[in-house]
């Protein structure tokens, strides 16, 4: 019996097992090994101040608390001053700095992690448990201190990349409130004499809301025109206008043949030269451009793991046949995720079908690749997408203001871009040939409504298809650019407008079908069944 005079309490002899685990139970042992394990997991340090050497854990606890609450001020800054986060964060030296704490935490949770398992005391754990305990730990320490030499990785690589793509130049400017750059999709094809932009698209964005315009200019375009200061004014007064022999994707190669010398200064006259060209045509300030190598940019696609699009039509290419041999194939209308190889033959199929019909098929792969490069690609494939892009991108863009075009691309993402092309079916009809004779005036007058509409809050559209197509008739495309309130489910479906072809006998038409009257020679036929081949839908 106690003695009366004597009052027991209980916690006050109960054995202190976080610290001396040989005075607990088996239960208890295994409780604090647990836990120990928890608060190396939620907070480094802790497991050491409760149970280890609590000078090193504090400190551990305090770089801990120290680096939550620059990721707090990091979200908060982002949600906030996101031009400048993004700005920060894609700085060299800020990009240097990060791989270096990365590395630092990764090896000082390393260190904890070992030093847990240490105060495990795994001896006195019961034997089934020894095993489990010890993978716990191996496993946990991967997570954690493994995916931050991860990111450390991915981040140092970032910062090679972003360097060898991004120039060091000067600083970019906004012209009356917009940034204009031009996109070069870029092919050095079998049988070409020197590089040719195939792609030629303008992209015209307003610095503070981020909405944007797309003007894509047919590659046969002719008699491009140089403002007065250009230094291509006193080699083409008139223009580049000799013909069939001056289209514009021709100049590129015609100024690095034979004008290097009017931009001595320039990293990449042909590249100088297609951004007069463009600020002619358009009558805008175009000073910074992007050029993609088209065989590059297949690589690119792989490295994302392909993009995926809804086609609304039937869409020539060269490929495989079912008899094993190499010639002339379809892929039909839905739903089709290309390899790289692939998505550039769609893009670039012209056979049966207008320029105008390229274009479309161009902006809708662009705009796929856009759609599905999101944070789990770019987690998942960081490191493909990195060595693809630093080899398939050439750029007069400045690395320092890479974080503020960024901003502005978030901004332009979520918003529905207009559209111009300058030729069919936005200038008049095929037959038109504006492309080959443009009225630069119109060109102009029709950019200014295009901002003006954008400031005044509406939504300006090209509303372009085919006549319903009947087999064996000619298909004539018309269209036209109206106004419309800035309501997206006010704009016509090019679905409703379109009517896919069928067979004679009223069946649907068959890529084989369709390969048999090719190797027929049907070609009106043919271009029948490509005639709605523009209607193309990226899908996330």
């Amino acid at each position: 019996m106690t003695p009366a005079n004597v009052t027991y309490h209980r916690f006050t002899t109960e054995p202190e097992v976080v610290r001396s685990p040989q005075r607990g139970s088996s239960t208890d042992r295994t409780r604090r090994a647990v836990l120990l394990l928890a608060m190396t997991l939620f907070l480094p340090g802790s497991a050491q101040i409760a149970a280890g050497h609590r000078g090193f854990g504090r400190k551990a606890v305090a770089v801990t608390i120290a680096v939550w609450a620059v990721l707090l001020v990091g979200v908060v800054m982002f949600f906030t001053l996101r031009g400048l986060v993004l700005g920060l964060a894609t700085r060299p030296f800020t990009l240097w700095m990060l791989t270096v704490l990365l590395g630092a935490l990764a090896v000082g949770w390393a260190v904890l992690w070992i030093d847990t398992f240490r105060l495990l005391r795994i001896t006195t754990l019961a034997p089934g448990l020894k095993p489990i305990m010890a993978v716990a730990t191996v496993l946990l320490m991967a997570i954690t201190s493994g995916g931050l030499g991860y990111a450390a990785h991915l981040v140092n690589e970032s910062r090679g990349s972003l360097s060898g793509i991004f120039s060091a130049g000067p600083a970019i400017d906004a012209v009356d409130g917009r940034y204009n750059f031009l996109l070069l999709g870029a092919d050095a094809g079998e049988g070409r004499e020197g590089l040719r932009p195939d792609s030629i698209h303008v992209v015209s964005v307003n610095e503070n809301s981020g909405e944007s315009i797309l003007i894509s200019i047919p590659r046969n375009f002719q008699n491009a025109r140089f403002n007065e200061g250009s230094p291509l004014w006193d080699a083409y007064p008139t223009g580049y206008d000799c013909g069939n022999e001056c289209i514009i994707n021709f100049l590129y190669t015609d100024v690095m043949n034979h004008h290097q010398d009017l931009y001595p200064d320039a990293d990449d006259p042909g590249a100088e030269a297609m951004m007069d060209a463009t600020s002619g045509i358009l009558d805008l300030d175009v000073n910074g451009y992007v050029m993609i190598d088209m065989d590059g940019f297949a690589h690119l696609i792989d490295a994302m793991g392909g993009v995926t699009v809804d086609s609304g039509g039937w869409v020539p290419y060269r490929g495989p046949r079912p008899d094993g041999t190499w010639g002339d194939n379809w892929w039909g209308p839905g739903e089709h995720t290309f390899s790289g190889e692939d998505a550039l033959a769609y893009a670039r199929s012209r056979t049966f079908s207008s320029d105008y019909n390229r274009i479309q098929r161009q902006q809708c792969i662009q705009q796929a690749m856009i759609a599905q490069f999101n944070p789990q690609t770019l987690l998942t494939r960081f490191t493909e997408i990195m060595d693809a892009g630093e080899q398939v991108v050439e750029t007069n863009l400045p690395q320092s203001q890479l974080g503020s075009f960024l901003d502005l691309a978030v901004d332009a993402k979520e918003q529905k871009p207009q559209r111009l092309v300058l030729g069919a079916p936005d200038f008049g009809s095929a037959g038109d040939q504006f492309s080959t004779y443009p009225d630069f005036d119109e060109i102009h007058q029709r950019v200014d409504e295009l901002i003006e509409q954008e400031e005044g809050g509406g939504s300006w559209f090209s509303s372009a298809g085919p006549q319903k197509p009947v087999l064996g008739a000619a298909v004539v495309t018309t269209a036209s650019v109206e106004t419309r309130d800035a309501v997206e489910d006010d704009e016509p479906s090019l679905e409703d407008e379109t009517e896919i072809p069928t067979q004679p006998d009223g069946s649907p038409l068959t890529v084989e079908y369709l390969r048999d009257l090719q190797d027929a020679g049907q070609q009106g036929v043919l271009e029948e069944a490509a005639s709605s081949n523009y209607e193309c839908t990226p899908l996330r």
